[in-house]
């Protein structure tokens, strides 16, 4: 019986779009199905004490630049030519993942998605600007006033937030983070022990 990966979402992580793109290739050799669950990485930074790489690492000599190089390894070793990184990081994603939310309520998550990852981390767009996010998903076909005004519903805020709970409760930290099964693995370079486990 094929499994089911969990994959933790935030749009706000570079290493997000990364794993994303490196996916594809994983679940078909795999034939694992894929479970999306949009989480609130600020909020649940401050449910565990974590801070991003960027603050966390900031003092740290040769760290970030380290950093950058694996990312760079990861792009070419992927062939993930588009990715560029967001020149007004870090971005608040609160109103894009509520956003992810609503659009998985209406049917329209892979859309959404799709639209807003490419906004993120190919075209460097201000995603936490409404203007801007509105431009996006009305591009991609979608209804923006429908999808925004849905971000305020407190079925969509409290779903965006029991989901960042639980993801503390099991003890993830950070984004991207997978769960097959019980099994819990950390960051972009997991996805080969990913992978195996999907597989076993």
């Amino acid at each position: 019986m094929a499994k089911t990966l969990e994959f933790l979402f935030d749009f706000g992580s570079p290493n997000v779009y990364l794993a994303w793109k490196a996916l594809p290739p994983i679940l078909r050799r795999t034939g694992a199905s894929l479970q999306v669950t949009p989480i609130l990485l600020g909020g649940l930074f401050k449910l565990t004490d974590n801070r991003s790489p960027v603050e966390a690492f900031a003092g740290v000599k040769g760290k970030l630049a380290y950093e950058n190089l694996e990312t760079q390894r990861f792009v070419a070793r992927h062939g993930l030519s588009a990715f560029r990184m967001n020149p007004h990081f870090p971005v608040n994603t609160l109103l894009i993942q509520r956003g992810l939310v609503a659009a998985g309520r209406a049917g329209v998550a892979e859309a959404y998605r799709e639209a807003v990852l490419a906004a993120m981390w190919e075209q460097g767009l201000k995603m936490d600007d409404p203007a801007v996010v509105a431009q996006v998903l009305d591009a991609a076909g979608l209804d923006s006033r429908v999808l925004l005004e849905a971000t305020q519903d407190p079925a969509v805020k409290a779903e965006l937030m029991a989901a960042t709970e639980a993801a503390a409760a099991r003890g993830a930290f950070g984004a991207p983070t997978f769960f097959v099964g019980a099994e819990m693995f950390f960051g972009k370079d997991r996805l080969d022990q990913v992978e195996a486990e999907l597989a076993a």
